[in-house]
C-alpha cells in the first residue's frame, strides 16, 4: 500500500530548499486553519475572517517551534498577510466548508493499493484539489496526482483550485480538469504499480479498508 502523495514524491522528488521548513510550517497552517474553518461551518458556525487568522497563526508558530526554524518579524508579519489573503479567499469560494471525501484505495491488478484522498467534494458530483500556490495550467507533479485522484473518483468531476498566497492581492484561479485519457491512466497505474513495488508497506487485503476501485494491471509501455 502507498498514497498518492508517495507516488508524487516518488516520481518528481524535491531536492532540499533553503527555507523548506519555513514553507512547510506556513502550508500546514494554512491546511489545518481551512480544515477547521470548515469543520465549523459543517456544525453550523461560520468563523469569522479574524477568529482564522488567530488560529493559523497559533499553528504557525507551534510548526516553527516545531522544526527548529527561525523566523524574523518582518518575515512573519509578511506570511500571516499571505496566510489571511488565503483564509479569506477562501471564505469567498465554492469549497468553502465542504468536507473531505473519505479515502479510496485504487487496487491495481489486485497487487498495489494506492490510497487517494483529495481536499474537498461536494459529495455527489465534483471533487476538488486545492493549492496555496498558482499551478494552472498543472505542473507534471500535480498533473498525476490529478490523474490518481481521477482513478479514485472515476464518476466525479474534477476541479483544481489555486489560491495563490504569492500574489498581491491574493489571486484565485480554478481549472475543471478533462478525464485521462487511456494513455495517461494506463501510465498513471505503472507508476504506481512501480512505486507501490518497491516502496509500499505490506498490508493483508482483508484488513484494508475502502471503499475499492480496482483497475487490472496496465500493460506495460511500447518502446
Amino acid at each position: 500500500m502507498v498514497a498518492v502523495h508517495d507516488v508524487v514524491q516518488q516520481t518528481f522528488p524535491r531536492p532540499p530548499r533553503e527555507g523548506e521548513e519555513v514553507a512547510k510550517a506556513v502550508g500546514r497552517a494554512i491546511d489545518t486553519a481551512l480544515s477547521d474553518a470548515g469543520h465549523r461551518v459543517r456544525q453550523g458556525r461560520r468563523p469569522t475572517a479574524s477568529a482564522m487568522r488567530s488560529f493559523a497563526e497559533a499553528v504557525l508558530d507551534e510548526e516553527i517551534d516545531t522544526a527548529g526554524a527561525e523566523l524574523a518579524t518582518a518575515d512573519r508579519a509578511a506570511i500571516l498577510d499571505q496566510i489571511d489573503g488565503v483564509l479569506r479567499a477562501y471564505r469567498a469560494s465554492e469549497i468553502f466548508g465542504l468536507a473531505r471525501p473519505k479515502t479510496r484505495v485504487i487496487l491495481i491488478g489486485g497487487e498495489v493499493g494506492v490510497y487517494a484522498q483529495p481536499d474537498y467534494w461536494d459529495g455527489s458530483r465534483r471533487f476538488f484539489e486545492m493549492k496555496s500556490y498558482l499551478a494552472i495550467p498543472p505542473p507534471p507533479d500535480v498533473a498525476l496526482q490529478l490523474r490518481l485522484f481521477q482513478l479514485a473518483f472515476p464518476q466525479l468531476e474534477s476541479t483544481l483550485i489555486c489560491i495563490d498566497r504569492h500574489s498581491v492581492p491574493v489571486t484565485t484561479r480554478s481549472l475543471v480538469v478533462p478525464p485521462p485519457t487511456p494513455e495517461d491512466a494506463a501510465r498513471a497505474l505503472r507508476r504506481a504499480l512501480e512505486v507501490g513495488r518497491e516502496h509500499g508497506a505490506p498490508k493483508v487485503l482483508e484488513y484494508v479498508e475502502g471503499p475499492f476501485v480496482t483497475y487490472p494491471s496496465p500493460p506495460a509501455e511500447a518502446p
